[in-house]
């Protein structure tokens, strides 16, 4: 089992912590080809050969994850062992309720080794496997004052931030030049953990 690497925040994130690391530019980024996905309000999680795990390998039991375990036993018998899927787990609602998700697992990246794996690639992969990606915001060149204008174009009630990346692929030791997040200012509106809180269940579409 191995953990995914950390995502820095962009420079302009303003839901930086002091805990949180920060690009320390955006060269990585100002790419001919790149992609901004939505930021989900879930937990980070990895399907592997063996089964799946959240960002920590070592995390504890919470019953949100019972359904992410049934889901990836579908999944784990078709990766190989070298092959792993970095998704969203949005079973249990943290900061933001979902009632359309066309699923409780978003899937975000694919790595192979210790490469991860180019976007329409990564696409072409979850297609195979039935996975849902996260929502794709942007797709195109880089541009000064891209990030801001999709920051402005956020809904603040409804959407965490967004995670840029170049399409092509690269390998994980490069995540710090090569991935970056925003998120929005006062995103989380409570001191009480969600794993510490009563579980509240997302909503499917159509649900």
């Amino acid at each position: 089992m191995k953990k995914y690497g950390r995502t820095f925040h962009l420079p302009m994130s303003p839901g930086a912590t002091s805990d949180d690391k920060i690009m320390p530019s955006l060269q990585g980024l100002m790419a001919p080809d790149l992609v901004v996905t939505e930021k989900m309000d879930g937990e980070n999680t990895t399907l592997h050969s063996r089964g799946c795990h959240a960002r920590s390998p070592d995390s504890r039991y919470h019953p949100s994850r019972d359904w992410l375990k049934a889901f990836a036993a579908g999944i784990f018998p078709q990766l190989a062992e070298d092959e792993r899927i970095i998704g969203e787990n949005l079973f249990a609602r943290h900061a933001i309720a979902y009632d359309a998700l066309p699923s409780y697992f978003l899937g975000f990246a694919w790595i192979i080794g210790d490469q991860i794996q180019p976007w329409d690639q990564t696409r072409a992969r979850f297609e195979s496997l039935a996975i849902q990606p996260v929502p794709t915001l942007y797709r195109g060149p880089y541009r000064p004052g891209l990030f801001e204008d999709l920051a402005l174009s956020l809904d603040q009630h409804r959407q965490e931030g967004f995670v840029a990346r170049t399409a092509e692929g690269f390998s994980e030791s490069a995540m710090p030049e090569r991935v970056g997040k925003y998120v929005r200012q006062g995103h989380v509106q409570t001191e009480l953990h969600w794993m510490q809180a009563e579980l509240i269940r997302n909503q499917l579409a159509g649900s």
